[in-house]
């Protein structure tokens, strides 16, 4: 099979098969060969901000000369961004060849009446067979949906997990609340074994609940715990205090403030796992240089794109831009797909962010909403002008054409547009 063949089986899985229980999981990975076994695992759970704690974490352990895999989902433009050996997608080559020997496994796995790994589980299967043959000391993964029923979370003996920041989003899997969404998250916390999480108020008692019942160490990142010392135009600089030295400053090269409690979750986790470290400078040099596709990039001068696609995104969001946008011409390019609450993302936009202008256009999906209803509810909350154009090409050149030479273009609502706009502009 080619790269194409095989991509059009796997986008196909979800017609014939639905998820699996974690036992299901578990005798997959048995079968391929036990990838789990003898490597450092750390896990990710939460519902904003797992791919860049992922990639500090990464860039940290590459910078310390680790074999470092990483197993991160969706992908923005390729299927092979989900799999990342020392740092680098897996070639093309290597995937289709571990396709190949992960196919005939299933294959066997169905003779025997077993069902067919879903489409998540078969990518996670494919991941952990490349680590195992790679033979990769240390293996990131971030989790799909949830936690307590994540296909990732048929791994029993992390080094550590880490919660990033909790709020709505997959509610009709994951629950209602705040709370039952975090119980979800927090059951990838394992007996004993450090777990690395936001204080959040609705979030932290189910994460310290289930910590406290298997004796896990709680390390609870508090909002003093850092300062934002420094906005530049590409750049932030934070302080924390450190276990190795008083007082740290660490750069970031990105302009959204979230991404400074990304950074602190990273550099906890890799505290607990390495104790005795007094590197520092190595450290905040392998920070610094993550680029994170996506997480509010700029792609063009005055462009950038950011992956926020649900509430508590959103809310992050606007805390980043609403003092630039104030005081420079600023324009929105959105879109959402149907299954996301976009009203409350829609309302936070107009009510904090003052754009003049907003450009509404449709995701290449079969979820993505009908822009004559987005830009129906994008004119209940505000008075400026709101531009529906289906055709991408056409909408970003109407954007850019509305942002002028000096202003400020912001892109976001859906990964799905993000990586429409990457492949658009040619970024990869």
């Amino acid at each position: 099979m080619n790269k194409q063949e095989v991509v059009s089986y796997i986008e196909d899985i979800p017609k014939f098969t639905s998820k699996n229980s974690l036992e299901h999981t578990r005798e997959f990975l048995a079968r391929l060969g036990d990838p789990e076994e003898g490597r450092k695992i750390l896990h990710v759970a939460g519902t904003n901000g797992k791919g860049s704690v992922c990639a500090y974490m990464q860039a940290v352990l590459l910078k310390k000369g680790k074999k470092t895999g990483m197993f991160i989902s969706p992908h923005l433009m390729e299927i092979n961004e989900r799999i990342k050996i020392n740092g680098e997608d897996i070639s093309d080559e290597k995937f289709i060849e571990v396709f190949n020997h992960v196919k005939h496994v299933v294959d066997e796995m169905e003779k025997e009446g077993l069902p067919h790994p879903s489409y998540f589980e078969f990518l996670f299967g494919m991941a952990m067979y490349t680590f195992m043959e790679a033979d990769m000391e240390y293996i990131i993964l971030e989790t799909g949906i949830g936690g307590r029923l994540d296909a990732t979370n048929a791994v029993r003996h992390p080094i550590v997990t880490v919660i990033t920041s909790v709020s709505l989003d997959h509610m009709e899997i994951l629950g209602n609340t705040i709370e039952e969404i975090a119980k979800e998250k927090a059951g990838i916390i394992k007996p004993h074994v450090p777990v690395v999480f936001l204080g959040e108020r609705a979030s932290t008692d189910a994460i310290e609940m289930r910590a406290g019942k298997l004796a896990a160490p709680c390390i609870k990142i508090a909002k003093n715990a850092y300062e934002i010392q420094k906005r530049e135009d590409k750049y932030i600089d934070f302080s924390t205090v450190s276990a190795y030295d008083k007082y740290t400053t660490w750069k970031l090269h990105n302009i959204g403030i979230y991404q400074a409690e990304n950074a602190m979750l990273a550099i906890k986790a890799l505290e607990s796992i390495f104790p005795e470290e007094q590197d520092l400078a190595l450290w905040q040099h392998a920070i610094e240089q993550v680029r994170w596709p996506g997480r509010m990039e700029e792609i063009l001068p005055g462009v950038w794109i950011d992956g926020a696609h649900n509430v508590g995104a959103i809310e992050t969001f606007v805390k980043s831009v609403k003092d630039a946008a104030s005081k420079e011409h600023t324009v929105i390019l959105f879109s959402a797909v149907q299954d996301k609450n976009y009203r409350k993302m829609v309302e936070c936009l107009c009510k904090e962010v003052q754009a003049d202008a907003y450009i509404i256009t449709k995701i290449q999906d079969t979820r993505g909403e009908e822009i004559s209803k987005l830009a129906s509810v994008f004119r209940q909350y505000t008075d400026e002008e709101v531009l529906a154009e289906e055709d991408l090409g056409q909408a970003f050149r109407l954007a850019m054409e509305k942002k002028g030479k000096d202003g400020r273009l912001y892109c976001l609502g859906s990964l799905y547009l993000v990586g429409m706009i990457e492949k658009l502009t040619g970024r990869r």
